[in-house]
């Protein structure tokens, strides 16, 4: 079956078309969404088909996967990591926003998920789309950004031709209008150092 392609406000969310979204989440489907930066590719946190899924799409191993958590705010962050009091403090002033901040991962971490690793990333993106379906899901959903083949546009901005790719390959595509071509500022936080990882949209200094 083909993907859906379902317009939602971006500022308002409508709440049927919310709930709709959700379900499709809840029962194991993938979904790609606009963030604050650039359009994501996610499901359940806890579907561990789907998460197989989105990294057979993207064709990389799950183990190697560079997958972060959408969070609605800071609540769910003791669920699956550690931080210290100054990486919380942080992360309370940047976020939301345009960053992702490696952490130490818990026990918690989804298993299918583990790694060498042992970081996750955070994101609790500047976005009422993205927010309003894990505040409705009720756990934070799996997020990667869906890049474009293309050598010089990295990654799509145009709903209707990340629909005309991906439409067999997902379940549903939100349009929430053109997405960024900047990715988020990632910041590696395992410790209290700050290091930027990779500069995006966000500037972490401004809050520092």
């Amino acid at each position: 079956m083909p993907a859906e392609f379902i317009t939602i406000n971006p500022i308002n969310p409508e709440e049927r078309k919310i709930l709709e979204v959700v379900a499709c989440l809840r029962d194991g489907g993938v979904v790609i969404y606009p963030t604050d930066t650039v359009y994501g590719i996610g499901c359940d946190i806890h579907n561990t088909r789907a998460v197989e899924r989105i990294a057979r799409i993207k064709g990389i191993k799950v183990q190697k996967n560079d997958f972060s958590f959408i969070c609605y705010d800071l609540s769910h962050i003791a669920d699956y990591s550690r931080v210290s009091n100054a990486c919380f403090k942080l992360m309370k002033k940047a976020l939301p926003g345009p960053f992702t901040f490696i952490v130490n991962g818990n026990n918690h971490v989804p298993k299918v998920l583990n790694s060498k690793k042992k970081t996750v990333g955070i994101r609790v993106p500047d976005h009422a789309i993205p927010r309003a379906l894990v505040k409705e899901l009720g756990n934070p959903i799996i997020t990667s950004s869906v890049r474009d083949e293309d050598e010089v546009i990295e990654y799509s901005t145009d709903p209707g031709l990340i629909f005309e790719k991906f439409e067999h390959q997902v379940d549903m595509v939100i349009d929430g209008g053109y997405g960024g071509n900047v990715g988020s500022t990632v910041i590696n936080a395992t410790n209290d150092d700050f290091e930027v990882v990779r500069e995006g949209l966000g500037d972490i200094s401004l809050y520092l």
